[in-house]
């Protein structure tokens, strides 16, 4: 029996940061993977920490399709919101152009919309709205170029489990192993759902020992104060200027301008994809 092919793309929450087995990181993707069939699933985890929509498309893409999977995971798009460069058009056209590569082949998408980082990471009003409005900005895209491509997705933007603290690791950023395996069994009975699912779902209940409250702490203030540095050094001038904005608009009470700014860059990104795909239709 040839097995059913599943490969994840992503960034360091598909690579399972948070979610440590041994000295690796395992995470939702991996624990899906065992209950996606019941008999042998080959599983292949190409996310890499600090990917962008754009090492997406130019590597993991390319590395996936030779793979041939039957099942691949998308999901995307906070390290873009972390950058000065976050450019909703150019993420569309990247997240339209991986779906089409893999569904071309016949393969199930998996997508999620996520949470803003500026929430999770409990930021000042002025310096967290930009980041929401952004990351509202990413799913809103996720979400249309889903539905177009008959994507699996999963509402993970909102909900109680995004305030308990429990699903959670000290960074605030990714989920502890708990939070894992709720993605993963959520995903899952999505799967099950459609019909493209048939192993047993994934365990909600942790396998290991949650790490101490020293040894979380010790971990952020190398490696996960570190990780969030990284991704925040080249957004800190530009957040500072868009906080700036925020706060002049909020005092001339003219706040809803920049929801729906943001809302116009989202369609008229939608909008150019709909006018490159008509002379393939035609």
């Amino acid at each position: 029996m040839r097995p059913l092919r599943f490969v994840a793309l992503g960034d360091s929450l598909t690579e399972g940061v948070g979610d440590p087995a041994g000295d690796e990181w395992r995470g939702w993707a991996a624990l899906l993977a065992g209950g996606l069939a019941e008999g042998p699933v080959k599983f292949t985890n190409l996310a890499v920490s600090g990917a962008q929509t754009r090492g997406v498309l130019e590597r993991q893409t390319p590395a996936g399709l030779a793979l041939r999977p039957d099942l691949v995971s998308v999901v995307i798009g906070v390290n873009d919101t972390l950058r000065c460069t976050f450019d909703i058009h150019a993420m569309a056209a990247r997240l339209d152009e991986v779906y089409a590569a893999f569904t071309g082949q016949g393969a199930t998408v998996l997508t999620a919309c996520l949470p803003d980082p500026g929430a999770m990471l409990g930021l000042p009003g002025a310096l967290a709205r930009p980041l929401a409005r952004r990351q509202r900005a990413v799913n809103a895209v996720v979400h249309a170029l889903s539905d177009r491509y008959g994507a699996v997705h999963l509402h993970a933007s909102e909900g109680a489990w995004l305030s308990d603290r429990a699903l959670w690791s000290a960074d605030r950023l990714h989920p502890g192993e708990r939070g894992h395996r709720q993605l993963a069994v959520r995903f899952h009975a999505l799967l099950v759902e459609s019909g493209l699912a048939s192993g047993p779902a994934p365990s909600a209940e942790p396998e290991f020992a949650a790490p101490t409250r020293s040894a979380s702490l010790w971990w952020l203030a190398t490696a996960g104060t570190g990780w969030v540095a990284r991704r925040c050094t080249d957004l800190l001038p530009q957040l500072l200027r868009l906080a700036a904005d925020e706060l002049q608009h909020r005092a001339r009470g003219t706040s809803a301008r920049l929801d729906l700014r943001a809302a116009h860059a989202v369609s008229a990104a939608l909008a150019a994809l709909s006018v490159v795909e008509r002379p393939d239709a035609a």
